[in-house]
């Protein structure tokens, strides 16, 4: 097989797998739903699994965003920041200090 099936066949294979998730994702959400809601809050309908659906969208959007996972643990700014000089270091604090930001949370001495 080519590289560039290899590279299609992986790229439908990882949207496939997302859309199952979020559509298992959904009926978890209906099933929970219909479960506790209605009996913890009166007046509460049961959902069916397009609302269900619209909820977990609608949750992500505002509780989560559409960040992709990646390495958003500021593996990155860690490595910049250990390859800095202290004289760069002082500099970067000095210049959150200025903006109002919060330093960044390397620049605690290491013993």
């Amino acid at each position: 097989m080519r590289l560039r099936t290899k590279i299609r066949a992986g790229k439908l294979a990882k949207v496939g797998l997302l859309l199952a998730g979020a559509a298992l994702l959904g009926g978890v959400v209906m099933l929970l739903w219909n479960w506790i809601m209605p009996g913890l809050v009166d007046g509460v309908a049961h959902i069916d699994y397009w609302r269900a659906l619209g909820l977990l969208v609608l949750s992500r959007i505002l509780f989560g965003g559409f960040r992709g996972r990646g390495r958003g643990d500021g593996h990155g700014q860690w490595q910049r920041w250990q390859k800095m000089t202290p004289e760069e270091r002082e500099q970067v604090l000095q210049q959150c200090a200025q903006r109002g930001r919060p330093a960044p949370h390397h620049h605690e001495k290491q013993t």
